[in-house]
């Protein structure tokens, strides 16, 4: 177990950096802008999927592996970032869809939906970066494993992730509903969505390694 102070300062360190928007931020909100707010909740619950196998994978010391291989780190970004360019191209192409239809894909394929959000939440290599940054810092030698350590902060880090992309969902994919109640707004929206994902995608594949 991680002592009582170094876990008070991990929960505030964690705290003020899932304030700040990133990219599972912005995943989350393209997501809610074309499939709405179960839409938006299912694809934090698989991107959060995604990332606790990477800090499963830091815990047992593969994460260096990634943080320190450029083919790895590459293969990854390139992944994540061709799948996000999917799904962006995919919202933009079926932007002219009824409301209801959205509502429908997202109730007949949730597995589909949490499996396309897992693919994204682990093939990211910048949050295998910074876990493998972050948690060996909060880690207390003679306080127990540090492979348990590091497993109780990525949960830490992993649930308040959830609850603040929740948030996130939740709020675009309300604004989403009101733009729902005109054709023409709602194709605009889904587009601005499928956008934000391919921007993401673009991002991430231009990203470099921590070296």
């Amino acid at each position: 177990m991680v002592p009582l102070p170094e876990l008070l300062a991990f929960v505030v360190a964690a705290i003020v950096i899932i304030a700040i928007p990133g990219p599972s931020v912005l995943f989350v909100i393209g997501r809610a802008l074309v499939l709405g707010k179960r839409g938006a909740l299912l694809s934090v619950l698989g991107n959060a999927a995604g990332v606790g196998i990477q800090i499963i994978a830091v815990a047992a010391g593969l994460g260096v592996l990634v943080a320190q291989s450029v083919v790895l780190f590459t293969v990854l970004k390139i992944v994540g970032a061709l799948v996000l360019v999917w799904l962006g191209i995919q919202a933009i192409r079926h932007r002219h869809a009824a409301v209801d239809a959205d509502v429908s894909a997202v109730s007949a394929r949730p597995a589909r939906l949490l499996r396309e959000s897992f693919l994204v939440g682990i093939s990211n290599p910048k949050t295998i970066v910074f876990f493998v940054a972050a948690l060996p810092q909060f880690v207390v030698p003679g306080a127990g494993s540090p492979v348990l350590q590091m497993l109780e902060l990525g949960a830490i880090f992993l649930v308040l992730g959830v609850a603040g992309d929740s948030v996130y969902a939740i709020a675009a994919g309300a604004a989403r509903d009101w733009f729902a109640t005109n054709p023409r707004r709602m194709s605009g929206m889904r587009a601005t969505g499928g956008v934000a994902l391919i921007g993401l995608g673009g991002a991430m594949a231009l990203t470099g390694s921590s070296s």
